[in-house]
């Protein structure tokens, strides 16, 4: 989002990365209309579920939603943004994300977007179980193929990332990066996300 993916975001329990987003925090960004992103995600277990497929659907240019669907343990998560400025370069979106059939209430998130064409700028803030957390984030293009971001979620179950995207083409590209965990010991570990956009409809 653009939840770009999976939203992640924090809370008591681990937080889940996003699809197309940064490394590790939702973006106000909206796929676009009738493209899903299908990606694979693998990460040490101690950021979130270890194995997980995700989907993510701009359903109108304002509006997208995603499921994300883990396998180690077995855990679906849904989440959804919709956005209410765009304006130049800006960006203003709401959302509802980590809804968890393992019994997760969905988290609000609120984020504002600076988008300068290469660089990129995201603040926001979100709630769960009942504390108010904030969230950061900054990617810059380097190139038509490659950038380079890092992001930050507060609480004790989130992180500070820095990673890449790699393009292989205009719909595929590959997201790895490291996780400092915010809690003690501040372990440095493995994420990667593989993703495919493949259009449905215009």
């Amino acid at each position: 989002m653009a939840i770009g993916a999976v939203g992640l975001l924090f809370a008591a329990s681990p937080a889940h990365a996003t699809i197309v987003g940064l490394n590790q925090i939702v973006t106000p960004d909206i796929q676009p209309t009738g493209v899903l992103a299908l990606s694979a995600q693998f990460q040490h277990p101690l950021i979130g579920n270890s194995q997980m497929l995700q989907f993510e659907l701009g359903v109108t240019p304002q509006f997208e939603v995603a499921w994300f669907q883990g396998f180690k343990p077995g855990e679906g998560i849904f989440s959804t943004e919709l956005n209410l400025l765009k304006q130049g370069p800006h960006l203003l979106t709401i959302g509802a994300i980590n809804g968890s059939t393992r019994g997760g209430a969905p988290q609000p998130v609120v984020e504002y977007g600076y988008n300068t064409g290469t660089d990129y700028f995201v603040v926001g803030a979100t709630r769960a179980d009942g504390r108010d957390g904030l969230l950061a984030g900054y990617k810059h293009v380097v190139s038509e193929k490659l950038q380079v971001s890092a992001d930050f979620a507060s609480g004790a179950a989130n992180a500070v990332t820095v990673g890449l995207t790699y393009n292989f083409a205009p719909s595929l590209s590959i997201n790895p990066a490291l996780y400092r965990l915010n809690f003690q010991p501040h372990h440095l570990l493995g994420y990667v996300v593989l993703t495919w956009n493949v259009v449905l409809w215009h």
